[in-house]
């Protein structure tokens, strides 16, 4: 049965069946996971996730699809189809029919296009994901992934990396899709710390300082924040860490950046010499 799919939706079908297989693999998954798929497509990784998992809830928002899933999956009876969207989903609620503490496992062929305000969401709901699987483009996965002082480092990287350990598990020629995307694709995996990697006792200004950070990368941070702390303050910080004053954002790792968001709160900054952006 063939369907075409839908540009507006986002939808690029992985019908490579090896790629599938080693998806499977890579996520190793066990007859006591419970998982949740982000877009079920034409139900090929759905099948091979109900052999392999104890359930499989899958999401799909293409009612064009409905038909075809519960056919294909109607042998499965640890498979369940989910008529939402991934962005409007309670995962909270969703596990209340779950048993107590059992941590979940979100594996999904996402949409290129709201690959960020996907994991956003995830991370709302990280006490209950034990990890995320997600084919997203190539050069996305990269972003998340990147270390300071990389091109590709940026405020989203400090994001992620903050509540969670990635990595690019191998990457995806774009010919495994149909229809086939401009670009490649990787297959990114996301597990969710105990705890963030340092100690950051404000977590919105921490955030807001990453971002105003990267906001003009192209700058110094000197430049960058000066609408954030005074230059005397910055480099007074910058001093102390024996980090060059005119280091740009891209430099400083997860750990400085909450070192200078503690210089900040140690010195009321906010109150003072703070001119907050878009509060």
């Amino acid at each position: 049965m063939y369907i075409k799919p839908k540009k507006r939706l986002g939808q690029n079908f992985l019908i490579d069946k090896n790629i599938q297989r080693k998806i499977i693999s890579s996520c190793g998954l066990s007859k006591e996971d419970i998982v949740l798929e982000i877009g079920a497509g034409m139900g090929d990784l759905t099948q091979l996730l109900a052999i392999t998992a104890k359930k499989v809830y899958a999401l799909e928002v293409d009612h064009r699809l409905f038909p075809l899933l519960e056919q294909k999956l109607s042998s499965h009876a640890n498979f369940q189809l989910i008529k939402a969207s991934i962005l409007q989903f309670d995962i909270n609620k969703f596990l209340l029919n779950n048993p107590p503490g059992q941590k979940i496992k979100v594996i999904g062929n996402i949409p290129y296009y709201i690959s960020s305000p996907i994991i956003e969401h995830l991370i709302q709901y990280r006490a209950n994901i034990d990890s995320v699987f997600m084919t997203v483009q190539k050069e996305f996965g990269r972003r998340v992934n990147a270390a300071a002082g990389s091109k590709e480092y940026g405020s989203f990287s400090c994001f992620v990396q903050y509540y969670a350990l990635s990595r690019i598990v191998f990457e995806i020629k774009k010919g495994s899709f149909r229809p086939v995307p401009k670009v490649d694709s990787c297959f990114l995996s996301l597990k969710f710390r105990q705890k963030p990697p340092v100690k950051v006792s404000d977590e919105g200004r921490f955030f807001e300082l990453i971002r105003a950070a990267f906001n003009q990368r192209r700058k110094t941070l000197r430049n960058s924040l000066a609408g954030f702390i005074t230059s005397s303050s910055l480099e007074e910080f910058l001093d102390q860490q024996g980090i060059d004053r005119n280091v740009r954002a891209e430099r400083l790792s997860l750990e400085e950046f909450a070192r200078l968001n503690s210089f900040i709160g140690s010195r009321n900054l906010r109150a003072g010499e703070l001119k907050l952006r878009g509060a």
